[in-house]
């Protein structure tokens, strides 16, 4: 079943630029030894929430963007694999001075339970959803049957990912950033549109659609889920590996 390792992380505004450039650098190694795929999603349309929200999750300050981005694996173990790599190859020490505050980045590992599509497009939402240990089923069936409704409204990809690996950190964790309770798990989502016009016109026809309004009781909790809209700043499906030290061109 396909893996991601799936950050939010905290970035400067005017570090955007030095942050591409960063991690398009790191994608080119990290290709090498093992991620299928590198996809980082700049604060586009990210709103405040009034429980949880993506800049609460890494509490992000006034001049501070979001970051959604994830690693790409086809498996638990080709992850693994990859990450005593990362661990032991001495080329990853030259980017391990980050423009961005390492110690409020949250990290974790999970494995798709839904994936729709192939992938591609300019723009993502992404969501953080906290999930009772006894609805999985419930709550995959119910992205399932989104998944198909978003597909058929023009998205490119729908992945509904569960945690798998996911550690409680010191200063910020996934669960923390949807305040879990005992017996809850936490779902890594994302949907790929062509671009944002296609996502704004997708979402106001889905909101629009009264058949589509949620019944009944929900297998999760809808008021500390949070979610955004992301801007590409990397794929590494759809861009060229760039050398370290080379230019980068938007």
């Amino acid at each position: 079943m396909t893996y991601f390792e799936g950050f939010i992380a905290p970035v400067p505004e005017a570090k955007k630029d030095a942050y591409r450039k960063h991690a398009a650098e790191a994608a080119t190694l990290l290709r090498e030894i093992g991620v299928v795929r590198h996809v980082e999603g700049w604060d586009s349309d990210v709103p405040e929430g009034k429980v949880t929200d993506f800049r609460k999750s890494v509490d992000a300050k006034p001049d501070e963007k979001v970051v959604f981005a994830w690693f790409e694996y086809p498996s638990r173990q080709a992850r693994d694999a990859t990450n005593a790599k990362m661990m032991s190859d001495p080329r990853m020490e030259q980017f391990a001075d980050m423009p961005f505050d390492g110690k409020r980045m949250v990290v974790g590992g999970f494995e798709a339970i839904v994936d729709e599509g192939s992938g591609g497009g300019s723009y993502v939402d992404g969501f953080i959803v906290p999930v009772p240990e006894g609805n999985r089923d419930s709550y995959r069936q119910l992205a399932a049957k989104m998944a198909k409704v978003f597909r058929q409204h023009g998205a490119n990809r729908v992945i509904e990912a569960i945690a798998d690996d996911v550690q409680h950190g010191k200063v910020t964790d996934f669960y923390r950033a949807v305040k879990a309770e005992d017996g809850e798990t936490v779902v890594f989502s994302f949907i790929e549109w062509p671009d944002k016009a296609a996502r704004d016109e997708a979402w106001q026809k889905i909101m629009a659609d009264e058949s589509l309004k949620p019944q009944g009781e929900m297998p999760f909790n809808g008021q500390r889920m949070f979610w955004g809209g992301f801007e590409k700043i990397l794929d590494t499906a759809e861009q060229p590996a760039i050398q370290v030290g080379a230019p980068i061109t938007a």
